[in-house]
């Protein structure tokens, strides 16, 4: 990494935008010039960054042509808005939002897929999965060598950072207000949240499903390169503010090596596989770490074939920020 890169953040302002800044500075990343970029009402706020306060500057005035790379978290629509700018300014892309189809932008965890960015060519553009995918796809991949998964079925507890800056507010004023005998009026959640957990988060379609659940059983197919796989995904929405917590059930076509399995996740990079008799949880373990939080792991009881875990992770900082840059570090390494 000895060549220095001009690159774009966008969707600075926000709390992804804001630990994607910290972690460029975090992991020594080689810039040249970093442009912070937000909507027009965030422009003219400033973040630190290396001893200095970077100025953010707004979107719709700046050139891509004078960067080399650009993420974007800043929503789905500014990610469609602007993809294609991007892309014909010669600019590679990194979008965190989720808005852009598999087939214009690959979803890749370095852990898991990041041999795929050989089959492309610049200008990227590129995608991080859903936080949950991410967190996954870094437990499963050192396991692919132990089995043959024919199902996974999983539940994800997310934290209302899932739901952005909102959310972490919404919830910090409806149990200010509970704490405090006054009446709670909900604002950017529709109920309670507050000492409660919603079975579903946001809308579902005519079949009952929700976006962010069709989202994790189509990209993890995907990151793991299993088309075939069947997945089946839950998302709850619980009253945490930072991080996720999965519980995950995977099917395998022969009987489950147990002792293997904790030797692999022990041995691998990112991993903090939590002994026998303990388990992770976000708030003591995972929040403000790079690593991903593994234990319960033990099989089935009714069949041997399968092998139930649970996974705890910092949603904003690894399942998203951190994803991002690692996937950043691996194009500048090797393909920019």
């Amino acid at each position: 990494m000895s060549q220095s890169f001009d690159i774009a953040v966008i969707g600075a302002t926000g709390t992804v935008g804001e630990t994607l800044v910290q972690l460029l500075e975090e992991r020594d990343f080689p810039l040249a010039n970093l442009h912070l970029l937000a909507s027009v009402e965030s422009a003219g706020q400033s973040l630190p960054f290396k001893g200095k306060n970077l100025r953010v500057r707004a979107l719709d005035a700046f050139d891509f042509s004078t960067v080399r790379l650009a993420f974007f978290a800043a929503g789905e629509q500014i990610s469609r808005s602007y993809a294609d700018k991007v892309r014909a300014a010669g600019c590679s892309l990194i979008d965190l939002s989720g808005g852009l189809p598999a087939e214009q932008a690959l979803r890749v965890v370095p852990e898991a897929n990041g041999e795929a960015l050989q089959t492309l060519v610049a200008p990227y553009q590129l995608a991080c999965p859903s936080p949950s995918v991410a967190a996954l796809a870094c437990v499963l991949a050192p396991l692919r060598g132990l089995l043959q998964m024919q199902r996974i079925s999983l539940t994800a507890c997310l934290s209302v950072s899932s739901q952005g800056r909102e959310g972490v507010s919404e919830l910090a004023r409806q149990t200010a207000e509970l704490l405090n005998a006054r009446p709670l009026e909900p604002q950017f959640f529709d109920r309670q949240i507050a000492f409660n957990l919603f079975p579903q988060v946001g809308a579902a379609d005519d079949a009952g499903h929700g976006l962010h659940e069709r989202r994790i059983v189509e990209e993890l197919k995907q990151v793991l390169g299993q088309p075939d796989l069947t997945v089946s995904a839950t998302c709850m929405l619980v009253p945490v503010f930072f991080g996720d917590s999965l519980s995950v059930s995977v099917q395998n076509r022969a009987q489950i090596d147990l002792a293997a399995i904790t030797a692999a996740l022990e041995g691998a990079a990112g991993i903090e596989l939590v002994g026998q008799g303990d388990y992770p949880t976000v708030t003591a373990d995972a929040v403000g770490q790079d690593e991903v939080y593994v234990g319960r792991l033990r099989c089935g009881l009714d069949d041997p074939r399968e092998v139930i875990l649970s996974i705890a992770s910092d949603n904003v900082r690894k399942g998203a920020a951190l994803n991002a840059v690692q996937i950043a570090e691996l194009l500048i390494k090797h393909y920019l």
